[in-house]
């Protein structure tokens, strides 16, 4: 099953009668990386008033946690967690800090401002979908290198490539696809190469 995630770290500021919001994404492999992007706006923006966080985890976004942290329940944390839920991503953090201007905003206006400040930061970051892939790998010459990757490319299929006397090909076909890829490597090779395949990875 495929899931989409984010590629790298990205920040936003919304400013609300005079109250800063600083949104954060980031992209995390697990809990213990999340929380530590947490820890680490609390360190950058120690005289924030609050630091309301949400994260998604797994392929099929199953782990999902937020915090309010102080904000009145259900303003700050659900919101920032809804924005993420909403453009279908997963393994990513998100922290909104907030430096309070002196004017209260109400819950609906915290909602607004909360969710604005996540998805700012979320529209900058880059999005990639990631995919179960096999890696099919087998050393063949450059000939044969050539042929094979251009029929893995016709397919739509990734291909890593290793130069020396001969070539080291590897192949990343989707987990239904495999048989269909060791057929390709045996008709283009004329059953010359032994391919090896691997564990299944995201890619």
């Amino acid at each position: 099953m495929p899931y989409r995630t984010i590629t790298r770290t990205s920040e936003a500021e919304i400013e609300i009668k005079r109250s800063r919001f600083l949104g954060l994404v980031a992209p995390v492999a697990d809990e213990a990386e999340a929380r530590e992007v947490i820890a680490g706006q609390r360190s950058i923006h120690p005289k924030a008033r609050h630091h309301c966080t949400a994260f998604i985890l797994d392929p099929d976004s199953r782990t999902q946690r937020f915090s309010d942290d102080g904000e009145p329940a259900g303003t700050a944390g659900a919101p920032i967690l809804d924005v993420l839920a909403g453009h279908g991503l997963t393994y990513v953090v998100a922290v909104v800090t907030r430096y309070f201007g002196g004017t209260l905003l109400g819950a609906g206006g915290l909602v607004r401002a909360y969710g604005q400040a996540a998805s700012a930061a979320v529209d900058l970051a880059p999005v990639v979908t990631k995919r179960e892939l096999v890696p099919i790998r087998a050393e063949v010459d450059y000939a044969q290198a050539n042929a094979l990757e251009r029929a893995a490319e016709m397919r739509g299929w990734s291909v890593r490539a290793e130069y020396g006397a001969e070539v080291v090909l590897t192949v990343l076909a989707p987990v239904a696809e495999v048989d269909p890829a060791l057929t390709m490597f045996a008709d283009l090779t004329a059953g010359q190469a032994h391919p090896n395949v691997g564990d299944v990875e995201w890619a």
